[in-house]
């Protein structure tokens, strides 16, 4: 801009945030106990600023102005003025420079100061004392942005639910340590985008790459004063701008660049996200944006103490998805992401925190309404995390349709299975045929079900099996932190081990288990580097490890043990991707037969007959079938058996007399074994997994 007003225009209160017009920029910004906003800008390096403004109007509690003449470029922030009432859930200082809620991008980083807290820190009456200090030194900026990019010729895959396969990864971790990555943008956006890693994807068969936050977030004060770094990136600052820090250049489109390659190769992208609360923690906390803004409305505050705020993520605060312009808020974020950058679904973290109310957890809550109904968001895939740290805080099978959610009863069934707890065929039979107790009801189908044996948070596969015991002292909490019961196990040693045979069995135990998660009902979800063995050395709570104990080690991949577990992988998912019974879109219960008498789903266990109630609950019952059966269109009857084995011993199973064409698909304990001819009985190793595909003529 080449000249300053005395003052702003009135502009519009809508859309909320710093909107380019081509003659100028309009601001909005909400508050609803403001008295006073003021428009503060700086010069391009942050650091000086240049004018004040008051912000003229006051439209549905938006305050908004118009300052013509400015460019995209322009840095900003607010500062507004309120009572300072901490007893009432007022919490404003016109000396804390705040970010905009609606930014777009940052300039700066955040410096850690005590004047960043609306209170003096080491003051006698705590949270209640005023603080003077400016923190405008400290904040980052806000950037005026006019974003232009050609979507037009960008095909989004649009993969059915039923045909997904999910890909968890960390948008640094997984190219930081790939040398095909050119070093400037290894651990970049730029980098998701490389051929190497795109090839790679596809060699997999995964269909989704979804992205751990990319939010713009904060480095923890507590981390950074142990000479450690906020990784995970669950501490958001901005809910609409990319973290800075992923970028390898200063070019925006960086990230969009990247989705639209991975569309062109068939393969989605979908983010992990953070609404549930803020980096700003509790009351103690620092005044970034939300607090000093409005902290009585974007907050939940306890009913008979507002000082302080109601801590359902037990991170210090929770966002109110119970109010209009927080919702606001939300579907705007999610909408720009989803329009701007072509993301096509969301995992919400802690998503049971935007269904509460005040009486609890509710699934008709207004935050799912709006996303269900709109015209935008109702067509993206949305994962929820059911559960959080608050009072009913795990409600696994009850979000709305149009909800997969993240299963963690699969998880913890599938590894007490395998690691030879007793009594576990009743609910593994359960996780297996899509957790129809738990999903079946209002419409929802298997895929509604994600069912992962490992994720972000915990130990990885290769870790699953050699570590009982975790091993986080590289965290500085003395090892006290992360979870204690991992249901995993170690198989006689206590991680690395030159024993050939302890060394063995864990891969065959792998094998096995990542076997199950692709032939189960639902939508499989596998974590970045289990598919060659990635190690974390223990650690299940890496959230402050951005190093190599996080970043994926690619030289594992030119291992003889990493490729041959890279290729038992991927054709296992070519087997869901070339058999629809393997992914069947509806729940089973054996009440449909496809043909001559042949139900739907079947089980047994290695005698070949029914399995009666007794046998159901034997505690020791370490074996396991299930045959799942579809008509396919030219008439034949296609079945898959799934056989199990969690014991010490070798099992021979018999096989149903139905079928006489049969034809191994694949077995656990030998990798390299497929497509040869199967008898009416199948004798798996122990601790194995094997797919006996029958396929028999049937008149209609």
């Amino acid at each position: 801009m080449n000249r300053l007003p005395d003052r702003l225009d009135g502009g519009s209160s809508y859309p909320l945030g710093a909107t380019f017009d081509g003659l100028g920029v309009n601001f909005a910004i909400f508050s609803a106990h403001a008295e006073k906003i003021e428009l503060c800008l700086f010069d391009p390096g942050g650091r000086r600023e240049i004018a004040r403004f008051v912000l003229p109007e006051c439209t549905d509690e938006v305050w908004h102005g118009y300052l013509p003449d400015a460019w995209p470029g322009l840095l900003y922030g607010y500062r507004a003025y309120g009572p300072y009432e901490p007893e009432r859930g007022h919490r404003f200082n016109p000396n804390k420079l705040l970010l905009d809620p609606y930014a777009r991008k940052l300039a700066g980083t955040l410096k850690w100061t005590d004047a960043l807290h609306g209170y003096p820190v080491r003051g006698r009456r705590a949270d209640l004392g005023f603080d003077k200090r400016d923190s405008a030194p400290a904040m980052p900026k806000a950037v005026v942005t006019h974003d232009i990019f050609d979507w037009s010729r960008d095909v989004r895959p649009n993969t059915p639910w039923s045909e997904t396969v999910i890909y968890e990864a960390h948008a640094k971790g997984l190219t930081k340590l790939m040398e095909h990555v050119p070093p400037e943008e290894r651990g970049t956006f730029a980098g998701l985008a490389h051929p190497r890693v795109i090839d790679h994807l596809k060699r997999l068969g995964v269909t989704a790459l979804e992205l751990m936050p990319i939010h713009a977030f904060v480095q923890d004060r507590f981390l950074q004063e142990k000479g450690l770094r906020n990784y995970w990136g669950y501490n958001s600052l901005n809910f609409f701008t990319p973290e800075p820090g992923y970028f390898a250049s200063d070019m925006q489109d960086e990230l969009r660049v990247a989705v639209r390659r991975l569309h062109a190769a068939g393969i989605e992208v979908i983010l992990d996200v953070v609404y549930n609360h803020s980096c700003e923690g509790s009351e103690l906390g620092p005044t970034l944006c939300w607090r000093g803004l409005d902290n009585a409305t974007y907050y939940r505050l306890l009913p008979d103490n507002p000082r302080h705020c109601l801590n359902d993520t037990g991170t210090g605060n929770s966002f109110n998805l119970g109010h209009a312009r927080v919702i606001q808020m939300v579907a705007d974020s999610l909408r720009y992401w989803t329009t701007s950058f072509g993301i096509d679904g969301f995992r919400f973290d802690l998503g049971l925190t935007l269904g509460r109310t005040d009486h609890g957890f509710d699934p008709g809550a207004g935050f799912f309404d709006v996303l269900r109904q709109d015209p935008v968001l109702g067509r993206v895939k949305l994962i929820a995390e059911p559960w959080d740290v608050g009072m009913g805080g795990y409600q696994l099978g009850n979000f709305p349709p149009g909800f997969a959610e993240w299963n963690d009863r699969y998880r913890d069934t599938v590894r007490r299975y395998w690691r030879g707890d007793p009594g576990q065929r009743p609910d593994l039979a359960a996780r297996l045929s899509g957790s129809g107790d738990l999903f079946d009801r209002r419409a929802r189908r298997p895929w509604a079900s994600v069912n992962f044996l490992t994720s972000h948070d915990g130990y990885t596969l290769a870790d699953l099996v050699s570590y009982e015991q975790r091993h986080n002292d590289a965290n500085g909490e003395d090892n006290r932190d992360g979870h204690d019961n991992n249901l995993s196990r170690n198989w006689g040693v206590e991680g690395p081990t030159d024993d050939e045979g302890v060394n063995q069995l864990r891969a065959n135990v792998q094998r096995a288990m990542l076997l199950t998660l692709f032939a189960s009902l639902g939508t499989p979800m596998l974590v970045a580097g289990d598919e060659f063995g990635r190690t974390q050395g223990g650690n299940n709570n890496a959230y402050c490890q951005d190093n190599e104990i996080s970043w994926i080690d690619w030289s594992l991949l030119d291992t003889a043990e990493g490729s041959a577990l890279m290729d038992f992988v991927s054709r296992l998912i070519a087997l869901r991707k070339d058999h629809a019974v393997l992914r069947a879109p509806a729940f089973l219960y054996g009440q449909d037969s496809p043909g001559a008498g042949i139900n739907d789903i079947e089980w047994w266990d290695e005698r070949r007959g029914p399995l009666s109630p007794d046998d159901w609950q034997n505690p020791e019952g370490r074996a396991l079938a299930m045959r799942r059966a579809i008509r396919r269109e030219d008439g034949a009857v296609e079945a898959i058996d799934l056989l199990l084995n969690a014991g010490d011993a070798p099992v021979d199973f018999e096989l149903p007399e139905q079928f006489v064409e049969r034809s191994l698909l694949i077995d656990s304990a030998r990798p390299d074994a497929g497509d040869e001819p199967v008898e009416g009985h199948y004798q798996l190793a122990a601790h194995s997994a094997a797919l006996i595909l029958t396929v028999a003529e049937f008149p209609q």
